[in-house]
């Protein structure tokens, strides 16, 4: 593997990541209904930063392979994506906008995953667990989206269940 390479993926995953401590969750998050299955909070950091260097891991791996030209692509698009949903989400506080981000975030990391698979079976199962945690996450986003009325300050239907 060309660690070279790692660190760029992994310093754009830091740049995603990064978005965490300019949104925090903050007293709004922390106000909200929320299910019986939520995590506690140290967990986010933790899963975190194990899948971001999964993540950056898989890119380093597909980025040298021939033919890897969709696979970094849709590793483009979710980091994009990943970078996109914490300000929707708590710097917006857009539940519903933040639910259709976390969606277009699963598609493309289920194609990453299945164009990665084609290209190198080790970069597709690592990227397998970030599908989970996503799939959790989304379902997290979701319920948190029909349980909880618009924010403070918002009365268009953009946020209202």
């Amino acid at each position: 593997m060309d660690f070279a390479l790692f660190a760029i993926f992994l310093a754009a995953c830091g740049a995603a990541a990064a978005t965490g401590s300019i949104f925090p969750p903050g007293e709004w998050y922390r106000s909200l209904k929320k299910p019986d299955w939520t995590p506690p909070n140290w967990l986010f950091p933790v899963a975190w930063t194990a899948l971001y260097i999964l993540i950056a891991f898989a890119a380093a791996r597909l980025a040298v392979l021939p033919g890897s030209s969709y696979a970094l692509a849709f590793w483009a698009l979710q980091i994009a994506l990943n970078t996109l949903w914490t300000p929707v989400f708590f710097g917006a506080r857009r539940l519903r906008t933040g639910m259709i981000v976390i969606a277009a975030l699963w598609l493309t990391v289920l194609a990453l995953i299945v164009t990665a698979f084609g290209l190198d079976w080790v970069a597709g199962l690592v990227l397998v667990p970030y599908l989970i945690w996503l799939s959790f996450a989304a379902a997290l986003n979701f319920w948190l989206w029909r349980n909880n009325p618009a924010p403070q300050g918002r009365t268009g239907p953009e946020d209202v269940a």
